[in-house]
Parts: structure tokens; sequence; C-alpha cells
């Protein structure tokens, strides 16, 4: 099943192909011995944590295609309103379903950004200790681009298109030929984004693949939002201020594209909804709660990188996350690897349970 074949019109635009030139210098790095300790524990731990969608993950679980995660639906942006109390139970499925399939299309997309930023990294950064931990997380977001296509393509069985604000930011960050703006727009940003969003369906969907999923994921993500903060806490001291301005006024610009990123209006558009449910979800109730809570790493991680000049902390005061700068962000990551482990015992204690049966 291809993904132009599971689109849901062949009216949607879709490009089966995207090419962006991105100049870059390769580095060699001949010293083989040296490397930061802590990047070097992240290697032996990201290597130790390698794993395969087919055994950890049942996929043979069905899933209700009226509601695929099954995530309550008073976190419905649509909850409430006119449009949805009309609709009768059908309806109200057909939204779930292609709400569902276009935000995870975008975690899809967004993966493969970061298969091939990390690629990218490997490449161009000038140290063998980030090339060895960047090598581990190829793996990883190829298996991550893995997991989203099959639950999308068998599960949901519908695929939306790159969403624009998310394409343009990738677009930015892969044609920049520095590489800390690689770390910085794809380890810190939009994997720190990512992060929150997964966690939303971790902890709150009834839809058990879709929970471990998503839990699975956010350990390895974990790493690699770790990994961004400890090249570029070592790396931005080194910077001239107005080099460290010029990154503060691309994560302004890239927040701010992030932010717009969850509107959906694709979705309403497809289901033939009127313009005016655009309007409302942007200024809903709940997806302003949803859209500050995706920040809740990222403020956070860019204070911590040295990053926080009058431009970014007037951004943050502007999008009302500006108090996510005391989050412990090493406790959130701690919580990210303890709820995979957690799956993981419940998972094991199921085998084991169907094996004394058999």
């Amino acid at each position: 099943m291809t993904t132009r074949s599971t689109m849901p019109d062949s009216d949607m635009a879709f490009e089966p192909k995207w090419g962006i030139a991105s100049p870059a210098t390769t580095m060699f790095d001949f010293d083989y011995t040296g490397g930061r300790d802590q990047l070097l524990r992240l290697y032996d731990k990201g290597t130790r944590r390698q794993w395969i969608a087919s055994d950890r993950l049942d996929w043979s679980q069905e899933i209700d295609l009226e509601n695929p995660v099954g995530l309550p639906d008073d976190i419905n942006p649509l909850f409430g309103t006119e449009w949805w109390d009309k609709m009768d139970a059908a309806r109200k499925g057909e939204v779930r379903r292609h709400f569902e399939a276009w935000r995870f299309s975008q975690f899809m997309h967004g993966e493969q950004g970061a298969l091939i930023c990390t690629a990218k990294i490997v490449q161009t950064v000038p140290d063998m200790d980030s090339k060895f931990y960047a090598a581990t997380q190829v793996i990883d977001e190829a298996r991550h681009v893995e997991v989203y296509s099959r639950y999308l393509h068998e599960k949901v069985q519908m695929v939306y298109p790159l969403n624009k604000s998310l394409k343009s930011l990738l677009d930015d960050v892969i044609s920049d030929s520095r590489w800390d703006m690689t770390y910085l727009g794809m380890q810190v940003l939009i994997e720190g984004l990512a992060l929150a969003a997964f966690g939303v369906i971790r902890n709150m969907a009834q839809e058990p693949l879709a929970k471990a999923l998503n839990a699975y994921v956010m350990q390895d993500e974990a790493r690699h939002v770790m990994f961004g903060r400890l090249a570029l806490r070592d790396y931005y001291p080194q910077l001239t201020q107005a080099e460290r301005h010029e990154r503060e006024e691309f994560c302004v610009e890239a927040c701010y594209q992030m932010r717009d990123r969850f509107l959906g209006e694709e979705v309403w558009e497809r289901l033939d909804l009127p313009p005016e449910v655009g309007t409302y979800v942007e200024n809903s109730e709940v997806l302003r709660v949803f859209r500050s809570y995706l920040f809740m790493r990222i403020v956070p991680i860019l204070k911590d990188i040295g990053l926080w000049g009058p431009p970014i902390r007037k951004a943050f005061e502007d999008m009302g996350v500006i108090s996510f700068a005391e989050v412990d962000i090493d406790a959130e990551m701690a919580d990210d690897e303890t709820a995979a482990e957690e799956y993981d015992a419940t998972r094991l204690a199921h085998v084991k349970a169907v094996a004394e049966q058999a």
C-alpha cells in the first residue's frame, strides 16, 4: 500500500518527492581517542537501547477507526461547538479519524526530517564523539519513520501531506550549512516540541498500540534532545553576542511556526467544514492549553544552552510559556525512560502469562 493510495482524497496536494539544496562541509576528526564523557556515555546508552519495532510492539491489535487513538472528546478542538453538536456518531468518528491521521502524519514526516538531519550531523559535526552518538540516532529515526508509517498505513489507513509550517521549518534547518543550526532546529526545537505532543498521546490515549508506540519513541527522543543540549551547551559560549542573537531570532521565528503547526486547517478543509471553524480552533481554549504545553521542554532547554536573551524571553512571554523556564527538564526525561520501562514490564508479563496458559 503506497502513501499516495491512502491519501484522504486525490485532490489533496501531495509531493511524492521533495528536494532541498543543502550546502555543507564534510568534517573528518582524526582524534579517535578523545571525547566528552557525557556524550560517550550517551552513545553507549544509545547503542544498548536499540529495539525492533516488530518485536517490541504488538501489531496484531485492532483499532477503532472512529476513534483510532482513544482520546477523550473533550480535548478535541471542536467539542462542544455548534458544529460538533450537529454531527451524528458517524460524522464525529470521521472527524476523529481524520484528525489523528493528520496528527500522526506530521509525526511521521517530522521523523523523516530528523532522519535526514541526523545523517547530516554525522557528516558535518567536527567532533568524533558527536559522530558516534549521531550514528545511533540515525537508526532510531529510521525506526520512528517505520513505526509511524506502519501505524498510519495498516491501522488508520489514511495519510495526510506534510504540513506547510513544518515544511517551512524543515527547509530552513536542512538548507543551513552550519552544523549547530541543524542541532538547534532539529534536536532542540522540532524534537523538543514532538516530545510534548507524543506525551499527550502516551498519557491520555486509551488505545494500547498508540500509547506504547509513543512511549517507546519518547524514550529515544529524550536521548536525542539530551545530545543536542550537551553539544550546544559546550559550543554557544564560544560564539559572539551577534552570533547568539542571530540564533535567538531563528528560534523565535521557528517557535511561532511550530505553534501554528497544530491548527489542523487541512482537516477542516478536507471535511468541508466552514472557514470559520479554523478561526474558532485557533482561538479555542483547548488549543491554547495544548499549544502552551508543547513548549514545556523547549523553553528550559533554550535557557540551559545559553540562548536566553531579550528576543527569546519576549517571545515566550507573548506566548504565555515563560514559566516553563523553571521546569526540571532532566526529571521530565527520566519520566520518559520510566514510562517506556513500565510498558516493557507490562508487555513481558503478558507474554509470560500467555506462555504459561499454552
